[in-house]
């Protein structure tokens, strides 16, 4: 190999040739084999990347076969069976707030701030846990001790954070209350607001208010559902139900279906959980309804 190329420079160090003279020996080298574990690494990532976007996360939930049903009001349905499913959470969800409601505690309570304090422990707890319910029933500390009852899953912050909010309003009738000259909708909205307390998430606040209005504590009546930037299992399944992620026309959505079905709005929050949940409680769909859904 000539030390000096036709740039009159050493071949090693001419910018040109040196290039030159790399890509000649690269060509002539062998090839290596590719490790077959890493080959297939590559493939399986590929693979796993190209079914899968970064950051999104999809869930599979259960469906109906697809039978031709259709319905403006549900335009997430595509299924008989899980219309049906859907009428009988609905018709479940009105039954319970019917009253002495939910948690017939609450109403039978004597003492009015008593009350109030059951309503809102209660609203801690998953409204499924029938078993955890009793026992705050039973064992609960009363609100005039002042102690802070240690419920099982629930934030530490929650209830300090209560007793503040009541203390700003000198009782807890006086809070929920408001102002006295509000509607029962526009009490539910901002009382709903206002108990915007850390660890109390939409649900809570509103199976709280739910609660003291079927219990005839409180004049209350649900005037939307409250959807958040959170989404608990009301939401997950309205989106699904309504097929819409905007706030707005699932709100628009939701009175409509509320209002075909002869329903009170607040029966969509409980109805919409359990039927997206998949395990909807037996109960007869009342006529409106069975109507609004175009079932027999």
């Amino acid at each position: 190999m000539d030390l000096f190329c036709r740039h009159n420079r050493l071949t090693s160090k001419c910018p040109i040739c040196s290039r030159e003279l790399d890509a000649e020996l690269k060509a002539k080298a062998p090839s290596r084999p590719a490790s077959p574990a890493r080959s297939r690494a590559r493939v399986a990532s590929s693979a796993t990347a190209s079914r899968r976007s970064p950051g999104v996360v999809t869930r599979r939930v259960a469906r109906a076969a697809d039978d031709g049903y259709r319905n403006p009001l549900v335009p997430g349905l595509r299924a008989t069976a899980d219309a049906e499913k859907l009428a009988a959470a609905l018709a479940w969800s009105a039954e319970r707030l019917e009253p002495p409601g939910p948690h017939p505690a609450v109403g039978e309570e004597p003492e009015v701030e008593e009350a109030f304090w059951l309503a809102f422990l209660l609203s801690l707890v998953d409204p499924a846990a029938r078993e955890l319910h009793a026992a705050i029933v039973a064992g609960r500390p009363s609100w005039a001790s002042g102690e802070l009852p240690d419920i099982p899953g629930a934030d530490a912050r929650t209830v300090p954070a209560y007793r503040a909010w009541v203390e700003r309003s000198g009782s807890q009738a006086q809070a929920f209350l408001g102002d006295p000259g509000w509607s029962p909708a526009r009490r539910f909205g901002r009382v709903f607001e206002r108990l915007a307390l850390p660890g109390l998430h939409r649900g809570a606040r509103y199976e709280l208010l739910l609660t003291l209005a079927a219990a005839g504590r409180c004049p209350l009546e649900a005037d939307g559902l409250h959807f958040g930037k959170e989404d608990d299992a009301t939401a997950v399944a309205a989106k699904r139900l309504l097929v819409s992620g905007d706030r707005m026309l699932l709100e628009r959505r939701a009175a409509e279906l509320a209002r075909a079905c002869e329903l009170p709005l607040g029966a969509l929050d409980r109805a919409l959980a359990v039927w997206g949940e998949g395990e909807v409680p037996s109960a007869e769909p009342p006529a409106g309804v069975r109507s609004a859904l175009g079932l027999p």
